[in-house]
């Protein structure tokens, strides 16, 4: 069985996005994307690709995880599908169907779903977003180790990097970095 990482960007506070979805505040430094495109190439979505020049093959997933809201923020600019690099599972109850062919949309059975996801990946699985479905995986133990990218300010307000409150975890720090821009990408997992 393959490792599921939560592996996201988050304020110091914890939130992962702004109320609405937004991500201002967040470093967009070209040092600090370089050396995240170098580390993991495969969290860019496919528009990012070209204008990064980022070509390199997957380093620690073949498989991502989607939760709607998530997955919205790309949609809503017409970005359908985000990663065609990678399978693709959209998670949500409110889709009736997926909105992109090379989507595979996920309303029931998360929890078997997902094991059964974890058992077919090759590299590894990526939660890329959603902190109501990292709630739900984090609860059941689903979630393997935790890679936050940690930006240097506070949001005050926004979306948490869990929605629902998950149970006291002890974690090991197995790897950090600090970029020149102040973002400390810690790498835990779950003991």
């Amino acid at each position: 069985m393959k490792p599921l990482t939560y592996y996201i960007a988050c304020s110091l506070d914890g939130f992962i996005a702004h109320e609405d979805g937004s991500h201002d505040g967040f470093s967009q430094d070209a040092d600090y994307l370089s050396a995240l495109a170098q580390a993991f190439p495969e969290t860019f979505p496919a528009h990012f690709r070209e204008p990064l020049n980022i070509q390199g093959e997957n380093q620690c997933f073949d498989v991502v995880l989607m939760g709607r809201k998530t997955y919205e923020v790309g949609s809503n600019a017409g970005i359908t599908n985000p990663y065609p690099h990678l399978k693709q599972y959209l998670f949500s109850k409110k889709l009736k169907s997926s909105p992109d062919r090379e989507i595979s949309l996920i309303s029931e059975d998360v929890i078997a779903t997902v094991k059964t996801i974890k058992n077919e990946s090759s590299q590894g699985v990526w939660l890329c977003g959603g902190g109501t479905l990292a709630s739900t995986l984090f609860s059941e133990g689903l979630i393997d180790q935790l890679i936050l990218k940690v930006n240097p300010f506070l949001m005050g307000a926004g979306i948490p990097l869990f929605a629902e409150a998950i149970p006291q975890t002890a974690l090991k720090l197995v790897g950090s970095q600090t970029y020149r821009n102040g973002v400390a990408r810690l790498h835990y997992q779950l003991t």
